[in-house]
């Protein structure tokens, strides 16, 4: 259940988020963007790590447990594109948001709205995955 609970989450945040959060980081103005874009960071963290490591835990233990209902290529499927997530955010959007710690820059900016569509691809492959194998358990 904290597999489902924690991907349907981050599923559903990630796809608000690169449809409307970042794409009104450009709307912010020059002047305050410093401090929107640190209230920004602590606040998402707030919201996002306890679901990403519930996620990250749940996705180890599937795959390492393997429960009837799901096959080992599910479970290696799912934990490459979790892996695909945490790459694409330690290398493409947290070095975006570092840049824009320091002011506006409509190349980072832009940088990370392209990139994020990784996360969103690997977060909706996941939320399909598990919903098949939910389906896999209820017959």
């Amino acid at each position: 259940m904290t597999q489902l609970t924690s991907t349907f989450g981050m599923t559903g945040l990630i796809w608000f988020v690169q449809l409307s959060h970042y794409p009104l980081f450009a709307r912010v103005g020059r002047e305050g963007f410093v401090e929107y874009e640190r209230s920004h960071r602590i606040r998402t963290t707030i919201v996002v790590a306890p679901l990403m490591l519930a996620e990250a835990a749940t996705t180890v233990l599937l795959f390492q447990l393997v429960p009837d209902w799901i096959s080992f290529r599910s479970a290696a499927w799912g934990a490459a594109l979790l892996m695909a997530v945490w790459v694409s955010t330690a290398t493409l959007q947290v070095p975006q948001h570092e840049r824009l710690s320091e002011g506006f820059d409509l190349s980072a900016w832009r940088t990370l709205v392209r990139t994020n569509w990784i996360r969103t691809v690997a977060w909706s492959a996941r939320s399909v995955l598990l919903i098949q194998c939910l389906w896999q358990l209820l017959k």
